[in-house]
């Protein structure tokens, strides 16, 4: 039998014990996810966080404000990745629509690493002359870029979701939930759901006092897309933010942007969900931050021309494409390595710390997360800064994915605390981050972070495997699956539902050497059941097994116009 803790055991909270009477199952998988009561569960604009508890807003509005009607030079400056673009094109379009005087800069993350560096504010001043640089997604850690911009008589407004432990830049107005003394009730905006404060509260004053304007709420679409592709924490907030970009998708009231990217991918608009924007069109548009250059994913987002974004859309399939291959064969490198390891070498190792010469540093992010999965460690991977310069004296980047429980950022802070000239410069949150180091530095560091892991409690690094419990016949159906799908979205922190049970096997294949498919029966339902196991792990299957213990999620495959129940299966063990 798998071994497996329940989410939630204990007894029901008082707002949720009425519903349970005829939700059994929906009550224990709200208390599972931190809901206490129906009122939680309200998804509409009226529930929405109010702007006013953002730090800074103020300031910032005022300065957009007085920008637009003073028609001075804006400069937005976006992070490469789909948050950042989603940012971006969600800046540009506003601004423009307001009549104001605006253009983008995204840095080449393999020129200029990450934020508003000096390097590039110096780069926006030769290119655009700006009077105004905005930040998005990025900026909270980025004091002397700001300060070159400030000395250059360039005013500047930082809008960023990461954490910080430091003071703030000193920007004429930063905005961030995260920073130091911010009491907005939500910490888990991402930058798009910033940037959508910042120019829905700009719209609404400019409204009043009878200025242009626009109608920011037009653009769900991004602000759902970027908080979905940043795994952005689904509380309330961002679950209604993310509700509404569905509905407009759905509907057709989204740019032709992601009309073709989903064009591309052979999905239609009216069934588009929350693993659409995740897995299909986030790395799509993180792509070309990751292979090539973020301004392709932007251009994609902000044209209104269709054949232009086909044409986008087909370059950001062929780069993920090469994104792919390219992971694939870096992480089936680092899998050589660790497995030449014993077992026990990774056991008794805190985390994982990888670094190859020929490693892209656009996919090292990708292959950490992957890594992380397989092996339940933080894992950082680095890569050459510059893959034409790999000797001991040149730099090398970091990406950091971590578990449950390790708050990546504050770890390799604490390197940077106890071993200063270890590390250049570094950023992130809980369970991501990036840093720069020098080469020679690199075994120092991996032994450095082993030291900070080393104080860790020694039980998070056993996986721990959740269930919602068990289902009974009367729920193991189609008309359930889909009262899941309907009740909620579901999404990182508010995490789809996940059962158990035992499940009898009538039937059994192997697809492309890789997936399980089997056909499963269950006392008391009177059909088979289909159940799939993609990339199963081929040691906890026996072709011979009759009785099955299932972690699954549950689905609905559409074949011909035909509706089947379907397991998705998340681990199995054989029960005879």
């Amino acid at each position: 039998m798998l071994n497996l803790t329940k989410r939630y055991d204990g007894e029901l909270p008082i707002g949720l014990q009425t519903f349970a009477t005829q939700e059994p199952v929906l009550a224990r998988l709200l208390a599972g996810r931190g809901v206490n009561s129906l009122d939680e569960l309200n998804v509409t604009l009226s529930a929405m966080l109010p702007a006013n508890g953002l730090k800074g807003l103020v300031d910032a509005v005022s300065l957009l404000d007085w920008a637009l009607d003073n028609q001075q030079k804006i400069l937005i400056v976006g992070d490469f990745d789909c948050d950042g673009a989603t940012s971006t094109a969600l800046m540009m379009r506003v601004l423009q629509e307001m009549g104001g005087k605006v253009e983008f800069l995204v840095p080449d993350r393999f020129k200029y690493g990450y934020g508003l560096t000096p390097e590039i504010v110096l780069l926006g001043i030769e290119l655009y002359q700006p009077d105004v640089i905005v930040t998005v997604d990025n900026g909270i850690s980025s004091h002397a870029g700001v300060d070159l911009a400030r000395q250059h008589g360039v005013k500047v407004i930082i809008t960023d979701h990461h954490l910080t432990s430091k003071a703030k830049p000193n920007a004429d107005a930063v905005v961030n939930p995260n920073q130091l003394d911010c009491n907005f009730a939500s910490k888990a905006l991402v930058g798009v759901g910033v940037a959508f404060y910042v120019l829905g509260n700009l719209a609404k004053v400019r409204r009043l006092a009878g200025k242009s304007s626009t109608e920011v709420s037009r653009y769900f679409d991004l602000v759902a897309l970027g908080t979905v592709a940043d795994v952005g924490v689904f509380d309330q907030n961002n679950r209604i933010l993310v509700t509404y970009g569905l509905q407009a998708v759905r509907s057709g009231r989204c740019c032709v942007g992601i009309q073709a990217l989903l064009k591309q991918a052979g999905r239609p608009l009216n069934t588009v969900n929350v693993q659409d924007f995740g897995f299909i069109l986030g790395p799509r548009i993180n792509a070309s931050g990751r292979m090539d250059n973020m301004r392709i994913g932007i251009e994609c987002l902000l044209t209104d021309d269709m054949a232009v974004a086909e044409k986008l859309a087909y370059q950001l399939n062929q780069l993920n494409t090469e994104r792919r291959q390219v992971e694939q064969a870096m992480k089936q490198q680092a899998d050589d390595y660790l497995q030449n390891l014993a077992i026990t070498d990774i056991q008794t190792k805190r985390g994982i710390v990888l670094y190859q010469d020929d490693w892209h540093q656009g996919v090292i992010g990708i292959v950490a997360g992957r890594l992380k999965e397989k092996y339940h460690r933080p894992v950082i991977v680095f890569a050459p800064a510059d893959n034409e310069k790999t000797t001991n004296d040149d730099f090398i980047k970091g990406s950091a994915r971590s578990i449950q429980g390790i708050h990546i950022r504050d770890m390799i802070e604490a390197v940077a605390e106890r071993y200063p000239e270890l590390i250049s410069h570094f950023g992130g949150h809980a369970m991501a981050g990036g840093l720069t180091i020098l080469r020679k530095n690199f075994s120092a560091f991996a032994q450095a972070f082993q030291e900070v892991l080393a104080q860790i409690d020694e039980n998070i690094f056993i996986e721990q495997q959740l269930t919602d419990g068990q289902l009974s016949s009367e729920n193991l159906n189609i008309m359930f699956a889909q009262r899941l799908q309907n009740f909620s979205i579901w999404g990182h922190g508010f995490f789809p539902p996940i059962f158990d049970n035992v499940f009898y096997v009538i039937n059994h294949r192997i697809l492309k050497d890789k997936h399980l498919k089997l056909t499963l029966q269950f006392a008391g339902v009177s059909e088979t059941i289909d159940a799939i196991w993609f990339n199963y792990h081929q040691q906890s299957w026996q072709a011979n097994a009759k009785h099955v213990h299932i972690l699954f999620e549950l689905a609905i495959n559409e074949w011909q116009d035909t509706q089947r129940l379907q397991l998705m299966i998340k681990n199995l063990a054989i029960v005879d």
